[in-house]
């Protein structure tokens, strides 16, 4: 595969990839806290009498819980594979449609690994 990255220089690449690992850690961090807050929300309901609206709030904080985690796994996703194509000289490069990704939009989303449009039309695609 070409070499795509020449436009950018092995101290933007470096910098770009302190980035990312710095949200990958953040992220893992997040996911591990959400865990144990699940855990103790979990333990808390096993703890005696309980009143329905107690039940109904932990109810909804797992759930809004789980909807974050499930964001934060696929941006985990993301951030590994703009490792992978920092690694493999291709970063920079739409993994859709091997268009150049902006600079403004790496600079904003260092794990973008696809142009806004194409990311757009993914995101709308049906989930099965």
């Amino acid at each position: 595969m070409e070499n795509h990255t020449a436009r950018f220089s092995s101290e933007y690449l470096g910098h770009k990839r302190l980035q990312l690992l710095e949200l990958r850690s953040q992220l893992r961090n997040s996911a591990d806290a959400a865990q144990a807050d699940e855990n103790d929300l979990r333990r808390g309901g096993a703890s005696g009498v309980q009143e329905y609206e107690d039940d109904a709030q932990r109810l909804d904080l797992l759930e809004n819980d789980g909807h974050l985690v499930v964001r934060d796994i696929k941006r985990l996703v993301r951030i590994e594979r703009a490792l992978e194509k920092i690694a493999e000289g291709t970063y920079g490069i739409s993994d859709a449609s091997g268009q150049p990704i902006p600079e403004d939009r790496l600079e904003a989303n260092p794990d973008a690994v696809n142009t806004v449009a194409e990311q757009t039309a993914r995101e709308a695609e049906p989930q099965g």
